[in-house]
């Protein structure tokens, strides 16, 4: 039997039967916002997350993000930096020293600017898949 768009867009939870969107919970992670409510911050820092929603309640202090929001960010970046910084080493006529401090920093800044969100966004994907300790309540 297939499942519907909304079946696949919900994750069922088989001991409680609450579902939870996953498509939304995605969409307030990248907004670096609480998964549940979609209005309390989910840091209070860089990559500091809160212990708590500030509005709704829902903890935050037993996800288990780990490598895998820094490997997201590594994948964005390299698919952004390597075509340009190929073209550009191929047809513009710079030094070989400024292709030596641009291209680092650029990578650089592109990865620490895309970490936080790639954070936000595995919590909310925990969230909605109710793993390490989301799976109480709403």
């Amino acid at each position: 039997m297939m499942k519907t768009m909304n079946e696949t867009l919900m994750q069922d939870d088989r001991h409680t039967g609450l579902k939870r969107a996953v498509w939304p919970a995605l969409l307030q992670g990248l907004k670096r916002r609480c998964p549940r409510c979609g209005e309390g911050k989910m840091f209070r820092g860089y990559l500091a997350v809160q212990d708590e929603c500030a509005n709704c309640g829902q903890e935050f202090h037993h996800h288990r993000a780990d490598d895998l929001h820094p490997w997201i960010a590594i994948m964005i970046t390299g698919h952004l930096v390597v075509p340009v910084m190929l073209y550009g080493a191929l047809n513009w006529t710079f030094p070989d020293w400024i292709h030596m401090i641009l291209w680092p920093s650029v990578t650089a800044i592109i990865a620490l600017a895309v970490l936080p969100f790639a954070k936000g966004l595995v919590i909310a994907l925990q969230w909605a898949h109710r793993m390490h300790g989301f799976a109480a309540g709403d």
